[in-house]
């Protein structure tokens, strides 16, 4: 299931009519993924076929399901004629709190609040973790630069694709740590935070930079893992920058072409 040849599927392209042979290439795969804590579903979301297993953690800890990865006893990736199915065993205590506040939601790799039942509830600010405290890590700007540079040879299926987002988790001096791809942007941090989650690894430690625009779901996710900088290529949104500033998370975006801007 690691295994990156899962992710890809050859096809055969033509170029304008006249212009060459076909060749083959490969492209990535999107499949649906449905989510099932102890056995109800919970959501479907379309995402590459890789690291589910800390797909479905980093999914229930970043949207506040579970507290911490103790309260899931185990999980199982099941493949099935229509998809893939991530079954989560969790505390009860766990199940009845998501019990209490289910919804049926088709996730996508856009909007990220599919499935939001009112106003009041979108407007609920994202929890920090219990015993958060605010983090005093600053990386400096060779950190970012250095993690820049290295980033695209940790991005295995982008580089044959070119269609897949990357979550790298990195060191105060921009060290990359881990490196998570998929075709959705909070897929992938998902992923990331699954793997560090079930690692132990101290989320005051590190930071998190990813190959996509800062949206408020994204920002959502590193605020509620206790992430204490999130740092994007590309452009912030509005509501990325309200949500940061209001979580404390310290947001970076525009990170290319030896430069960046702060704006929480």
């Amino acid at each position: 299931m690691n295994d990156a040849g899962w992710c890809l599927k050859p096809v055969q392209r033509r170029g304008p009519k006249g212009m060459g042979a076909p060749a083959e290439e490969a492209v990535a795969e999107e499949a649906p993924v449905a989510l099932l804590f102890n056995g109800v579903s919970h959501v479907v979301m379309m995402a590459t076929p890789l690291n589910l297993s800390e797909l479905g953690l980093g999914f229930a800890l970043s949207e506040g399901l579970l507290e911490d990865a103790s309260q899931c006893y185990g999980i199982d990736v099941v493949s099935t004629p229509l998809g893939w199915e991530v079954r989560l065993e969790v505390a009860t205590r766990s199940f009845a709190h998501l019990q209490e506040r289910r919804r049926q939601m088709a996730g996508r790799t856009g909007c990220g609040v599919c499935g939001i039942e009112s106003l009041q509830q979108w407007a609920q600010a994202p929890r920090r973790p219990p015993h958060w405290a605010p983090s005093e890590l600053a990386p400096e700007h060779g950190a970012l630069q250095a993690a820049l540079m290295a980033l695209p040879d940790h991005q295995v299926l982008n580089a044959r694709t070119g269609a897949l987002h990357a979550a790298a988790w990195l060191s105060p001096q921009g060290q990359l740590q881990e490196v998570f791809e998929d075709v959705g942007r909070h897929n992938a941090l998902d992923k990331l935070l699954g793997h560090l989650a079930r690692s132990g690894t101290a989320m005051n430690e590190g930071w998190v930079l990813m190959t996509s625009r800062a949206s408020h779901e994204l920002v959502h996710k590193c605020i509620r893992a206790g992430v204490p900088l999130l740092a994007t290529v590309s452009a912030p949104t509005s509501l990325a920058i309200d949500a940061a500033i209001a979580g404390q998370l310290r947001l970076w975006a525009w990170c290319r072409d030896g430069r960046f801007s702060s704006f929480a």
